[in-house]
């Protein structure tokens, strides 16, 4: 049972923008908000952006700041993450996860705090 996916990967030149999505299902539709996250060859996941559902407050890594913008369409139940002004730098897979907790105080950022992950989608800006 897929319960978090993530689409929308892809190949890009460096200063070309990217919108990665995310469908939440069942229990992970529950949390009180969600994030994104990437890990590139060698490194550890990374934390990039996060969302509190109760009241659209959203935090960013100091890296994507000024570049991503992390939004939710309430509609489609759908998370995204625009990337914009694209690095090498941000070549990695990007993961969308679903916290532990149904109500969220601090907006989490290290990868313990959550508890559903999508199979994550491949990002490579290059030129």
């Amino acid at each position: 049972q897929v319960l978090v996916k993530e689409s929308g990967g892809g190949l890009v030149q460096p200063g070309d923008s990217l919108r990665l999505s995310c469908v939440a299902s069942g229990r992970a539709s529950e949390s009180g908000g969600m994030g994104w996250f990437r890990q590139s060859p060698g490194k550890g996941r990374e934390f990039v952006a996060a969302i509190r559902w109760s009241d659209g407050n959203v935090v960013y890594s100091d890296f994507v700041k000024g570049r991503f913008t992390i939004s939710r369409d309430n509609v489609n139940n759908t998370l995204y993450l625009q990337m914009n002004s694209l690095k090498p730098e941000d070549t990695a897979v990007y993961f969308c996860a679903a916290p532990w907790a149904n109500t969220i105080v601090e907006i989490p950022r290290d990868t313990c705090e959550y508890k559903f992950w999508g199979q994550g989608t491949q990002v490579t800006v290059s030129s």
